[in-house]
């Protein structure tokens, strides 16, 4: 993808209606998602493709992780994405099994707005520092030490966060957690924090968009918006010491790892050498389910068969936006579940082939 086009999308994407209200309501030949903004260039390119094969209109509105699994909770979208695999309690216990589905794997990539726009680097305590307000300005010994023999300005840090309840918030504080026991002991994981320091903003758009407008700032957004907002990003000190800047190729390796000792997919922290160390899959919740208020089998099977494609044949396009694709291992696991979804206990799904071949 062209950067003219990359960016066409982004700012696309942040100039879209938030909320679900104002859609009509759902029809067989129209399915509805909202959630994570981390994903949503990838899902809007993937959408569209879609669409042309098939008699559907997919909507999906970008309000963060934490809403779209309140809006999936309430029965106003088909989907939910987001970037922390949903918990049953997190949508509604009386409504079923949640099943999350892995679409692609991204970076939060750390973006910063310093004068002369020098390529730096950072390592987790100098990160967890900035954010928890105890590193105050850029000509800080401590930066200036693992980034000579670069000049850096004499000025503030304004730290920039999400204000909403945020899966990319969740991927960079479950990083930060284990790597600084200062930030796992005041701050912690979440989708939303209580931060010491710094103003937020909405979205992956909105911090790219503030730490552009604010000199001095520092913030944290999914790699796409950095690069298709023309911003500096730094390389990350790993756990293997290797400094590492996100790429398909970095985030690839951190996601090559054995999924099956992770209850939760976590590839925060990775231990790969070459592997980026705020990575993390996302996921589009649904419905084990899919016999409820009302629902057709057709909107299930066109459901499903939109996953299929996304996991399937959408993932070879997943580089063009700077995600990574799924990992063979991953892919098996979204094709295995999604050959549970039923409607009215009748499968929805048939496997016609062998996930990963």
């Amino acid at each position: 993808m062209t950067p003219g086009r990359l960016l066409f999308l982004i700012l696309l994407i942040s100039i879209l209606p938030a909320g679900m209200n104002a859609l009509p309501a759902s029809a067989a030949s129209e399915l509805r998602g909202a959630g994570a903004t981390f994903p949503q260039p990838f899902y809007e390119m993937l959408f569209t493709m879609y669409r042309r094969g098939h008699a559907v209109k997919v909507r999906y509105e970008g309000v963060g992780s934490g809403e779209g699994l309140r809006l999936l909770a309430t029965k106003t979208v088909d989907f939910a994405g987001t970037d922390k695999m949903a918990r049953q309690e997190a949508t509604d216990a009386n409504s079923g099994a949640i099943l999350n589905i892995p679409t692609c794997v991204g970076a939060v990539a750390v973006v910063y707005n310093v004068p002369g726009n020098p390529r730096l680097r950072f390592t987790p305590d100098i990160i967890a520092d900035i954010f928890l307000g105890r590193i105050k300005r850029w000509s800080d010994p401590r930066i200036a030490a693992v980034n000579r023999p670069a000049s850096l300005p004499d000025i503030p840090i304004a730290v920039v966060y999400r204000v909403d309840a945020s899966g990319t918030t969740f991927i960079f504080s479950d990083y930060l957690a284990k790597t600084s026991r200062e930030w796992n002991d005041s701050i912690g994981r979440g989708t939303s924090l209580k931060w010491p320091a710094g103003q937020g903003a909405r979205g992956n758009p909105g911090v790219a968009g503030l730490v552009g407008q604010i000199p001095g700032s520092i913030g944290y957004a999914e790699l796409v918006y950095a690069i298709g907002n023309k911003m500096t990003f730094g390389a990350l000190r790993n756990r293997s010491g290797q400094f590492v800047m996100p790429t398909v190729k970095s985030v690839t390796a951190a996601a090559s790892i054995d999924l099956a000792s992770s209850a939760d997919y976590s590839l925060t922290d990775t231990p790969v050498p070459d592997g980026y160390p705020i990575s993390g899959f996302t996921w589009i919740a649904i419905y084990r389910e899919q016999n409820y208020g009302g629902r057709p089998r057709e909107k299930a099977e066109e459901l499903v068969s939109l996953l299929s494609f996304i996991v399937r044949d959408g993932q070879k396009h997943a580089p063009s936006l700077h995600y990574a694709p799924l990992p063979k291992n991953a892919r098996r696991s979204a094709d295995t579940l999604l050959g549970k979804v039923t409607h009215g206990g009748v499968p929805v799904y048939r496997h016609r082939e062998a996930a990963g071949k």
